[in-house]
């Protein structure tokens, strides 16, 4: 269990390392019971303009362990440059991908398919990982660029975890304004 949850955090901190950070503070309305936090990035003084933020939410057991993970990451966007979404998603999926499997599991991804996050055109992929056949985690990565920010919504929890809160993850979703 210990090693799950390592894998787990670990995922989670490919999505902190991501490029993807926020410019300014979006509406987002977390689940009742999750722990919610600001997580600061490393270096980063908090009064910097266009300073990085990153909202997470997490779902623990009785006894603490972690069960899911949410997260809104973004960062601001210079002024033209393009942002290659669908690039940058298969970037972060290769990464979990390879965190895993240094772990000794295996995972598997949907293909990239539109959707929306908030009122912006949206990209999505949930990867499946296994160990020895059975399934232990899921994730999903929802990218979404604006005019001068892009957006990354993760979420990831074990296997019956991700599968029961999917109501909640979708009421986030769902009041999430960007």
């Amino acid at each position: 269990m210990i090693e799950f949850r390592k894998s787990l955090l670990g995922a989670l901190c490919l999505l902190l390392g991501s490029p993807f950070v926020l410019a300014a503070d979006p509406e987002i309305h977390w689940p009742s019971g999750w722990q919610v936090e600001e997580v600061e990035a490393d270096g980063e003084a908090p009064v910097k303009p266009q300073a990085v933020s990153r909202l997470r939410a997490i779902k623990n057991d009785e006894n603490g362990n972690t069960l899911m993970v949410m997260e809104l990451t973004g960062t601001p966007i210079e002024p033209g440059h393009k942002v290659n979404l669908q690039g940058v998603l298969l970037e972060m999926r290769k990464s979990i991908q390879k965190d895993f499997a240094g772990s000794g599991y295996q995972s598997v991804c949907t293909k990239m398919h539109p959707t929306t996050l908030s009122r912006l055109d949206a990209l999505e992929t949930t990867c499946v990982i296994t160990e020895n056949g059975r399934h232990v985690l899921s994730q999903t990565l929802v990218g979404a660029v604006d005019t001068d920010k892009a957006y990354v919504f993760s979420y990831a929890g074990q296997a019956q975890a991700y599968e029961a809160s999917q109501e909640e993850v979708g009421s986030v979703r769902d009041s999430l304004k960007l």
